[in-house]
């Protein structure tokens, strides 16, 4: 089972070049990938083309909303994976994923791999594996990771942990990718998944056996000086409830999984959550 993997990038070659190394390395499948040059950058864009990897580009950073939404337009396949440009995929990470769609009765799912990373979760983020193989590609350890990886226990959680996801492509199509005014990045997951949510999709899961090796501090999108509370502030108005809020009671984030999700449990913490999340909407919509 092969996807179409996409990977937007900025002027960022040596972590890009591992990512895509160890998508070649560590697949057992051969799945396309399309990268987004976001930018000019002939380093990056000379090896594309030795490589014969398909890609699209701009000549400026247009973000990486619209970067992934270009790239989509080349897939082919029936599965649309995005992924950051400063990911180790470790091996077996296609085989649990394909493992996991085969097991889902639906046609509706959202799925993501769980990160190892240098450094602890930051507060109020999804937990993941701390194991530190380097925080640069000058210091990256491959072969202690690659000899420890799969030694962490971890399980299934719900929520995800945002990128990577993996998503069937004409669920993508019905929600229309990812949504252009959060460029350059900032809460697109989110919004993403409530797009999805809207849909009808309730199967919002990070997979404990699809795993791959997070840098963490390269992405496309921190190549900005636009706050990240600028995004939380675009998902506030949109949908009128926080990004916490959201993620706390709908998507149940971070919780181990135990099957689909239902409707939020309206009880004590339900209704204060609520509260402080229309204070802030309020403050955001009549406060400039």
């Amino acid at each position: 089972m092969e996807f179409s993997i996409i990977i937007p990038t900025y002027k960022n070659y040596n972590y890009f070049k591992l990512t895509i190394d160890s998508i070649k390395k560590n697949s057992s499948f051969a799945h396309e990938i399309i990268v987004h040059l976001n930018g000019i950058d002939e380093t990056t864009e000379n090896y594309l083309k030795n490589e014969k990897i398909l890609y699209t580009k701009s000549s400026e950073n247009i973000g990486l909303c619209s970067g992934v939404n270009n790239a989509y337009k080349l897939s082919s396949k029936s599965f649309i994976l995005y992924s950051h440009d400063d990911m180790y995929f470790l091996p077996n990470w296609d085989d649990a994923l394909v493992k996991e769609i085969s097991s889902i009765n639906s046609k509706k799912f959202y799925l993501s791999m769980t990160q190892l990373a240098p450094t602890g979760p930051v507060k109020g983020s999804i937990q993941h594996i701390q194991f530190d193989c380097g925080d640069t590609f000058e210091n990256f350890n491959e072969e202690k990771l690659l000899k420890n990886y799969h030694t962490y226990a971890f399980e299934d959680l719900q929520g995800s942990h945002w990128a990577p996801h993996l998503i069937p492509k004409d669920l993508w199509e019905k929600v229309g990718g990812f949504s252009e005014e959060f460029n350059p990045g900032f809460a697109s997951d989110p919004d993403l998944n409530m797009k999805l949510w809207v849909k009808g999709n309730r199967i919002f899961k990070s997979v404990s056996n699809s795993r791959l090796y997070h840098f963490g501090s390269v992405t496309t999108r921190k190549n900005t000086n636009i706050s990240p509370n600028n995004g939380k502030k675009t998902f506030l108005l949109k949908w009128k409830i926080s990004v916490e809020f959201f993620t706390k009671h709908f998507l149940r984030r971070g919780e181990l999984y135990n099957g689909p999700l239902t409707e939020p449990i309206k009880n004590l913490s339900y209704y204060y959550d609520y509260f402080i999340s229309n204070a802030k909407y309020l403050i955001a919509k009549y406060i400039k």
